[in-house]
């Protein structure tokens, strides 16, 4: 285990913690952090919320699930065994009297589905879930999302600008006879198969991550994120190192929020009295976040880099997807001016949309399940908002 702080010391601390995860021990916290201001009384999450706070990511960190590390104060330990990361839960940089542990998903817990790992581990308390997937485990491992980090999904459809001059669009895709490469727990292509955009004989489910299929035959097309792969595919694979051209998926309608806050159905009363003094901080994290990302982008690039089991996430990754989420309006106030809210109407027409293709795909949905059910405004301040 790995102790740090970010502050000016942040390289010396680095070198030490290198070191000490060499050897299996752990290095002392940098003595330089100091002790953290409280929040307010009434403001404190002791008694409320667990004594650690321990939130399953759906991958490694990364500057999508920025309003999280807001939250991560000074002291933070990283665990590259556990592929966690714990310290102070701040709010606003003030303590809250509880800690905060982040594990990475994906390749972490086997690619196991976020919904799954909450379901077989009862130490986790809140989740991070797709809009699309927490309407898919409606039926089996049903979730709520109590806070969304992204107000859209950064999902994309990508090509190659050079060999297909011509596309504009996703439609533009589908017109054509190309193979799309996609992964197979994804939804959203079946949606577009089902709204015409796409062939069902176009799809190809084998997308592993690695750009060598995209590479080796730039006549597909492929699934990405747009605030990653347009900059990793020109900047960090040598192979290519061009820019690709792109659609947001959101831009066809399939407009859900990402990355939600979710917690188990059957533990969203018990831990009421948390979420309704944490929420808010989500919320504000978002905001502040999104506002000034800067020294919450460096400590994201540090913890992964104290794992050598992550995909290396650079500075100039972690900028680029900031500065593309807040451009893009991925993170971004609701109508009302408030940020990490929901839009009952929009999540409505989600479950409307979603919940036939993957009543078609096989899955089981509950007769009567609604919007509200699986994403609620009951713990959001609809007063706090991005400046």
């Amino acid at each position: 285990m790995v102790k740090k702080t970010h502050t000016a010391g942040a390289a010396v601390v680095l070198a030490l913690a290198l070191g000490a995860s060499a050897c299996g021990t752990e290095a002392d916290t940098d003595a330089s952090a100091g002790p953290l201001e409280a929040v307010a009384a009434e403001d404190s999450l002791v008694g409320a919320c667990p004594s650690t706070v321990t939130v399953q990511l759906q991958w490694q960190p990364q500057s999508d699930m920025g309003a999280l590390f807001e939250m991560l104060g000074p002291g933070y330990t990283v665990d590259a065994e556990q592929k966690a990361v714990t310290g102070p839960l701040v709010d606003q940089g003030k303590d809250t009297g509880v800690d905060l542990t982040l594990r990475a998903g994906g390749p972490a817990i086997g690619f196991q589905s976020v919904t799954s790992q909450m379901y077989v581990d009862d130490t986790i308390d809140l989740g991070i879930v797709h809009g699309d997937q927490v309407i898919a485990a409606a039926a089996d491992q049903p979730v709520v999302g109590v806070t969304p980090l992204l107000k859209y999904s950064p999902a994309i459809l990508m090509w190659d600008p050079e060999s297909h001059p011509d596309w504009t669009s996703i439609e533009d895709i589908g017109n054509s006879e190309a193979t799309v490469v996609v992964s197979k727990e994804q939804i959203f292509p079946q949606w577009l198969v089902n709204k015409g955009l796409l062939k069902a004989t176009q799809l190809d489910t084998g997308y592993d991550g690695a750009p060598a299929r995209f590479v080796g035959d730039p006549a597909i097309a492929q699934q990405g994120f747009a605030n990653s792969e347009p900059y990793t595919y020109e900047s960090d694979t040598p192979a290519w190192s061009k820019p690709v051209s792109y659609q947001l998926v959101k831009d066809t309608g399939f407009d859900i929020y990402a990355s939600n806050v979710s917690v188990r159905e059957d533990k969203v009363e018990s831990l009421s009295p948390c979420l309704e003094k944490l929420v808010p901080i989500i919320q504000q994290a978002t905001a502040d976040y999104i506002t000034s990302p800067e020294a919450t982008n460096s400590d994201i690039v540090e913890i992964v880099s104290q794992d050598t089991s992550f995909t290396p996430y650079t500075e100039g990754e972690a900028e680029f997807s900031s500065t593309l989420l807040e451009e893009q309006g991925l993170i971004a106030n609701e109508a009302d001016g408030s940020v990490g809210t929901y839009d009952p109407v929009r999540t409505q027409s989600n479950l409307a949309e979603i919940g036939p293709v993957l009543t078609a795909g096989g899955a089981r949905l509950p007769a009567d399940v609604t919007a509200e059910q699986l994403f609620t405004n009951r713990f959001t301040d609809p007063s706090i908002g991005i400046a």
